[in-house]
């Protein structure tokens, strides 16, 4: 057996009648769906059920599976501690899952879990499918800050665990869409919250699950999404499977959205590869994009990969342009993988005898020793972005009016902590913004006397 249906659904505690107490009946729309849902997956008899919720145990690296024999949880923080749950885990199959994550080096596992209490994001959806079916075991997997690849990667994990012990599975990606729908939301407005609840419902209702990926973290972001990753493993445990999917409903009436589809595997499609035709079509950009890279990028490229694949630093190359080997300048690199941040290191005025050599250390730097992040492997290394900030001299200030957030990066220094930003990052558009993300990077208290310098930024990409 194998994963017979896949659901997209929210999980709005409100909608469970004693936590709501006649309030559900604005969301009827959203239980008249669930209702179906729970039909179906009463007739699907599946021997184990596999949710995954934004609100289980979550790590910035790692996937949690929740262990033990048994689930338990209620209402209670909701107002209605009667509606409880005791559900029984499939052991076996998290062991699978854990076991084959392990093999492949991916983090995820049972590890470290936070809460073994159930959340709502889980509780929900069981709400409606227990009053008409129970014959079920119960996977609870929790979401991470991992890119939107290595969800997918993990949904294909959990797949090969469910074939290879032969569970007939129903997969529930537990997740609610923007919380930025409505002025009067308990969360407000912004623009990107109807786009996002457009476009999700566009590629969800088609089953358009290459398109998943198209969505931006600082989109996600101002949007206020809490499922995207759910979803994204869904389309992970589906990979390669001809699907055929149906939009129940959508409703934005609480300044939330509220989004429910149904998947149903038709069987095998080679063309629905969705994370290798990402990874084809990433590879083919980055190629064209290191060829059309000019001497400053090119150098911190082969600086990074010559000493994460031999452990040597490098000479300065003898053909690198004279304009790099007779200047002296403080220079950032950063790198970036499947659109995420992967290291950013650099220095503020020039520590070294050369442009060149500043670049040169500031690459290996920026790929090995940001405590951010692990060190750089040799198999990330094709799928690497690169880009090279060349500063101009610091400039003293004497006021916010002096800043462009688009032409200059600024540096807040008090004692010996100093904070700095680029200029024209994504995300950040105001000078305010940019001010306080340096007093918080220095480590400055925003009451503290300081200095205030503005440079300007060569970008090199």
């Amino acid at each position: 057996m194998s994963v017979v249906a896949a659901y997209m659904v929210p999980h709005p505690p409100l909608i469970v009648p004693k936590v709501g107490r006649g309030n559900e009946a604005c969301v009827q729309e959203t239980i008249d769906a669930y209702e179906k849902v729970a039909d179906e997956i009463a007739a699907l008899a599946p021997d184990t059920i596999i949710i995954s919720s934004p609100h289980a145990s979550l790590f910035t690296d790692y996937f949690a599976i929740s262990s033990g024999k048994m689930g338990v949880g209620s209402m209670a923080s909701f107002g209605a501690p009667a509606v409880a749950f005791k559900e029984e885990y499939d052991e076996e199959l998290v062991k699978k899952i854990s076991l084959i994550s392990v093999e492949k080096e991916f983090p995820a596992g049972t590890l470290g879990e936070v809460s073994r209490e159930l959340d709502h994001g889980v509780m929900v959806p069981l709400w409606f499918i227990r009053k008409k079916y129970t014959g079920y075991k119960l996977v609870r997997i929790g979401l991470s800050g991992l890119s939107l690849t290595a969800h997918y990667s993990f949904g294909e994990i959990i797949n090969e665990a469910v074939e290879e012990l032969g569970r007939k599975v129903v997969y529930i990606a537990s997740g609610d869409l923007s919380h930025k729908l409505q002025e009067d939301g308990p969360y407000g407005f912004a623009p990107e919250g109807p786009e996002y609840d457009r476009r999700i419902m566009d590629v969800c209702s088609r089953a358009a699950f290459g398109e998943l990926f198209d969505f931006t973290d600082l989109f996600r972001e101002c949007a206020a999404e809490c499922g995207h990753r759910s979803f994204v493993i869904m389309a992970g445990v589906l990979d390669g499977k001809a699907v055929e999917a149906h939009e129940l409903s959508h409703q934005d009436v609480t300044g939330v959205g509220y989004g429910i589809c149904t998947f149903r595997p038709t069987g095998p499609d080679e063309r629905r590869h969705f994370l290798k035709d990402y990874f084809d079509k990433s590879r083919k950009a980055i190629d064209e994009r290191k060829e059309m890279s000019d001497e400053y990028v090119k150098l911190a490229r082969q600086s990074l990969e010559n000493y994460i694949t031999k452990g040597i630093r490098m000479a300065i190359p003898a053909d690198v342009p004279a304009e790099m080997r007779d200047r002296r300048a403080g220079a950032f690199v950063s790198i970036h993988k499947n659109g995420k941040l992967r290291g950013c290191i650099g220095t503020i005025l020039p520590t070294k005898d050369s442009l060149a050599e500043e670049i040169i250390t500031n690459a290996i730097s920026a790929s090995t020793q940001d405590p951010r992040f692990n060190p750089i492997d040799e198999e990330e290394l094709p799928w690497l972005d690169v880009k090279v900030d060349v500063l101009g001299d610091p400039e003293q200030i004497d006021g916010l009016d002096k800043l462009d957030v688009k032409k200059y990066g600024v540096i807040v220094t008090t004692g010996d902590r100093t904070g700095l930003l680029l200029p024209d990052l994504e995300g950040v558009d105001t000078v305010e913004e940019q001010v306080a993300i340096a007093f918080q990077k220095g480590g400055i208290k925003t009451d503290e006397e300081v200095f205030l310098y503005r440079f300007e930024v060569i970008r090199h990409t």
